[in-house]
This record gives C-alpha cells, structure tokens and sequence, in this order.
C-alpha cells in the first residue's frame, strides 16, 4: 500500500526540484528523502527520478504520478478537516503577511486560529507583496496575505479588505494652504514603502506624470515611516488606519491634496493546486477575521479638516 508519507515526500521533491530542498521543507534528512522515494519506486515498480548531472529530473512516469498524489493528499486534508477533531489536526502553516496587516488585524487572526486549531502552529514571515508572491509561488509559504494586484491564477485568492492612503505630515512642517499641489508636495521628501512595491511606483508616476521631479525615501518599514513623519523629516503616504493613534493625538494630520490617493486591496492567497487544506482554512478564516476587523474599527479615511 502506497505510504502517504512517501507521496507527500515526492510532491515536495517535484515542487522544489531536488531531494535536499524537499528535506528542507519536511524538516527531515536527505539520506531520509532518498529513501522514501525509493521506497515509492520499489512499490510502484517504476523509475521516478534520474540523474542529470549533479540534479534529478523527474520521469515521464512522475509526472503521472504527481497529479494523483496531490489529488490524494488533498483528500487527506479534506477528510481531516471535516471528520477530526480540531484540536487533534496538527501541523505547520507557514504564512506571510504584508506589514499593514501586521498593525491591523494579524493578531486577531492568530488568536482565533489557536483557540480553533491549538495543535497548528504558525511560522509568519513580514515581507512586501512581491516578495511574497514569489514565495509563494516556489513553495516557502502557505498563505500569504499580500496586495491583490500580485496575485495571478497560479493562487486561490480571497479579498481581504481595501485600506485607503493618505497623506500625512507633522503639524510642525510648513506646508501651505490645502488642498495642497502635488507642487507643493514635491518639496518635501515623500516619505512611503520600498521602492519595489506597487505604492511606491504609483506615487512616483503621480509626480513624473506632470514632469515634477521628486525625493522618494522608500523604507520597508512602515513603523519607521511613522517615525519619520512624526520627526517632520517629509510627507508620509501611509494607510490611514496604521496612524490612528498619532493622528489623534496631534501628532500627525492628514493633509487633504488636490492629488486624491488609490487604495491598497489586499487578499489572502495560497497555492490552488496544493493539498494543503489548512492552507484554505487559514485564507477562508484571514478574510473572516479582516471584515470582523472592519465592522469593528471602521476602515475608511479619516475626514480631513476643512
């Protein structure tokens, strides 16, 4: 009989291209991987990888195989998740998240996700949306929640909520009277996410559109890009909802523009060909908690002062 163990160990070994990042990902040995597929083989009667070079290269029979492996460890998922008792599913969700969902409702989510599954445990990366995509798409994570746009049909995504950008200063810069020019805005530092993320270059194209030149200051993280408009060193473009606090406290105000802000649609997605059902559960459950998160908080922009 076919050891559901050894087919979970060749569908890593397919999706990572090799036994020794298979080991990685199973947090086992490779001499262990080695012997699992030829455990596999010897049941099978068949050739499932071959030498090329210092690499394997799957066969033809593989190929075969892979889609019936996925398709039985996903049953597995299913039959456990419907059948089990919560607390006896165990396991490892590895899930990646944008920062603005880190000062929102990440917590949320975790606490819910333990009192519902206490035997799961979660390993979270912090990282921009394309990051996570490409982690996502070569196996490292389960789940990421991560900007819409990012997503492609390689994921199942789920819409997890939009978070409007605003412009925001200290009250202790000097700007002029609003509604405020991007001219006017293109004296200051604009201070926003990395440079390798979708915000950054739409509010480059805002400037360079009407051929004004500006001083972008990318940083990948959003607590310090809160500092810095806290410490009057430029204008900030942040979700509005990361800022509350200061906002409230007169520490920073939101400054009403002639150049109104896009929002930041975020989704959770994991892979749509996975067997990992948790992986689903987890998503299903990150878009439950974000309009929990809403509903509770309120996430429009906050209005500016006449």
């Amino acid at each position: 009989m076919l050891d559901l163990k050894s087919l979970e160990t060749f569908i890593w070994t397919m999706r990572l291209g090799g036994f020794r990042r298979a080991a990685e990902r199973l947090n086992t040995t490779q001499p262990a991987v080695s012997a699992r597929i030829a455990q596999l083989q010897d049941e099978l009667g068949v050739v499932l990888f071959e030498r090329v070079g210092r690499r394997v290269a799957p066969t033809p029979q593989a190929m075969v195989l892979l889609t019936y492996a996925e398709k039985m460890m996903a049953l597995r998922s299913e039959l456990l998740t419907a059948v089990a008792d919560r607390s006896a599913i165990r396991g490892v969700i590895r899930l990646g998240v944008a920062e603005t969902v880190v000062h929102t409702w990440l917590s949320r989510l975790i606490e819910r996700l333990n009192a519902l599954y206490p035997a799961v445990s979660l390993e979270i990366e912090v990282e921009t949306s394309p990051s996570l995509r490409d982690a996502l798409a070569r196996h490292e994570l389960d789940v990421a929640v991560m900007l819409a746009s990012y997503t492609d049909v390689r994921f199942r995504a789920i819409p997890v909520g939009n978070y409007p950008l605003g412009w925001v200063a200290s009250p202790a810069l000097s700007l002029p009277v609003e509604p405020v020019s991007l001219s006017d805005l293109a004296a200051w530092p604009i201070i926003t996410f990395s440079r390798t993320t979708q915000p950054y270059g739409v509010i480059r194209e805002m400037f360079s559109s009407v051929g004004l030149p500006v001083r972008m200051f990318g940083n990948s993280s959003l607590a310090s890009v809160v500092r810095m408009a806290v410490d009057a060193v430029g204008v900030s473009v942040i979700p509005t909802v990361i800022v509350q606090r200061e906002l409230a406290e007169g520490r920073l105000r939101l400054i009403r523009s002639q150049a109104p802000l896009p929002g930041m649609t975020f989704c959770a997605a994991h892979s749509a060909t996975a067997e990992n059902h948790m992986a689903s559960v987890v998503a299903d459950l990150a878009a439950a908690v974000a309009a929990e998160y809403e509903a509770t908080t309120g996430n429009e922009a906050p209005r500016v002062a006449e």
